[in-house]
Formats: structure tokens, sequence, C-alpha cells
């Protein structure tokens, strides 16, 4: 059983009814969710990875003290604890210095200010440019089994609309770099013999590659260690994951650095066709760099538009 399909059942069977039946004044109030970090929530999940924080559990997210007092929250934390420790055949685990509280209730405002510094409804600029593309993940990922006000879903909803002119300066960032390591240094470094340094260059190329595809399907990549696991979720990703994994599980020598830089030329080929087919660009080279200026040259507002091209990378 996936961690999502275990955590729905737990809550079902359990969750639900103990809101029911001991908070009944909080079911308006609370909503119950799996989200934020492990690969449960991304339904990456497999046998090697519950040998820590893989668990029967949900969050619980409520309002401030405003609508929801202390005590109470105290007491809906003690029900929650007393959860049975055992179902479907996995035990509910304590917390301990491996891992955190994944499970278990929060305020809703705290658990966003964790992850992304914020409420959803304060993002500015500024904000919107340095959070790395996992913290956004984090923050919208998983599923929502209740939500009692509609805040939780109406967050999360504000956080996967990036503004467009914010979703085209990061862009442009990541199209830049993957000019720069890919289409000109990887080459240079490959004919220099400098075959650590082409590596490099290469898995500089893929890094900005994945982040550039994610941006163009609006959506976020989550932590590099499940990158892959998130591009071969999409049709077009499978074909693209098997590219990039080749150029950076491969050596620089002789003539594998040709075939290496021949094969980031085709990538770069089809990220431009995305580019053009969502009007994003009026280059009409095959030079990235080109595109990327671009595409930043398309953003309204005029402050962000001559910001550094770099500011969202």
């Amino acid at each position: 059983m996936k961690g999502l399909e275990l955590s729905r059942a737990y809550w079902e069977a359990f969750g639900a009814p103990m809101i029911r039946e001991q908070f009944p004044e909080l079911e308006g109030a609370v909503a119950a969710a799996l989200t934020g970090s492990g690969s449960e929530c991304y339904g990456f999940d497999d046998e090697w990875s519950r040998d820590h924080d893989f668990e029967p559990g949900f969050c619980l997210f409520l309002p401030g003290e405003e609508a929801v007092d202390r005590r109470t929250a105290f007491r809906l934390e003690r029900a929650y604890s007393a959860l049975p420790k055992e179902f479907e055949g996995f035990e509910r685990q304590k917390i301990g210095p491996v891992g955190g509280a994944r499970h278990g209730v929060f305020r809703i405002a705290d658990y966003f200010r964790e992850k992304i510094g914020c409420l959803p409804e304060e993002m500015g600029t500024e904000t919107w440019l340095r959070l790395p593309s996992y913290a956004l993940a984090e923050a919208v990922n998983g599923e929502v089994f209740r939500d009692g006000d509609g805040t939780l879903t109406r967050w999360r909803e504000l956080l996967r609309n990036m503004p467009e002119d914010i979703r085209r300066k990061r862009l442009a960032g990541h199209l830049l770099m993957m000019a720069q390591s890919g289409q000109y240094n990887y080459p240079r470094c490959a004919r220099r013999g400098e075959t650590g340094a082409a590596q490099l260059a290469a898995a500089e190329f893929v890094r900005h590659t994945m982040e550039a595809f994610f941006l163009l399907h609006r959506a976020y990549l989550p932590f590099y260690k499940w990158s892959f696991r998130a591009l071969r979720a999409w049709p077009e990703g499978e074909d693209l994951a098997r590219s990039l994994e080749w150029l950076i599980s491969t050596g620089s020598e002789g003539s594998l650095a040709e075939e290496k830089a021949f094969g980031i030329e085709g990538i770069a080929s089809q990220v431009i066709d995305l580019l053009q087919e969502q009007g994003l660009t009026e280059a009409t080279c095959g030079d990235l760099e080109k595109h990327a200026r671009s595409v930043n040259d398309g953003i309204r507002d005029g402050n962000l538009r001559n910001m550094h091209m770099l500011a969202g990378v």
C-alpha cells in the first residue's frame, strides 16, 4: 500500500470519526491532508523509503487561536496521539532524531511559514524569486482529504499559480544557465581534456533543464533525489529523463564528448520547441541564450524585467 493510500484510509477509519465524535465543533474548521516532506507525499514511496518516517498518519490543520484556542488544540493533539498505533500492518513511529513531526496537528499558518517563510497570500516578488522549487513543491503536493473552511485549498492554489512574470523570470535564468553550462562550457571543457569540469558542466545543464521543463509545465521540480521520478511522470518526460541520465552517467572522453555535445543540442531543441509552442520566445535560432533574453523581454513588469537575468535562479 502506498503512503497516500495508507494515510487516506487511516483518516477515514479513525481520523474523521474522531473529529465527528470528539470535536464536532471543529467539523467546519479543521482540514485534513497528507502533504509536505516525504516521498509518500509525491506517491514516490517504495520498500526502500519505509525505513524512516513511514507510518499510518495524516496532517490536521487548524486556523488561528482566535478560531481554535490553545486548550482545544492541545486536546486535539492528545486525541490524535491516542489513535491506534497499528494499521494495515504498519506501526506508527515515535519521533526521533532522524526525521521530524511530519504528521499530527498544525496551525495552518505555522505550517506554511515553515515551508515558504510566509503565508501564501503574502508572497511578493522577492519571495517568489528566492524560494527553491522543492520548497514550493512540498507546500502543494499530496492530497487534501477534508478542507474545513477552504483555506488550505485556497492557499495551495495561490502557490500553484505562479504569476506569469515570475515564471518568465525564473525560466529565463534557467535557460541562460542551460546555454552557459551545456552549449558553451561543456564542449570547451571536453576539448581541453578537463573531463571532470565537463561532467560538472553536463550536470549543471541537466539540473537547469529539469527546472525549465517543470516551469514550462507550470509545476515545481521536487527535491533532487526525486527529480527523475517526477520527470518521468509527464507523458513526454520519459525520453527526456533517459537523455539527461545518459549525459550524467557517461564519461566525456574521446568521441563520447562529441556525442554528448550533440545530445545537448537535441535537448535544447526540444526545450525551444516548448518555448515557441507557448509563445514565450520570438527568437528563431538554436542559441538558448537568445531565447532566454527573449523570454525575459516578455516580462510586463519593468522593474522585474530589468533585474539581473539570474535573479530567479
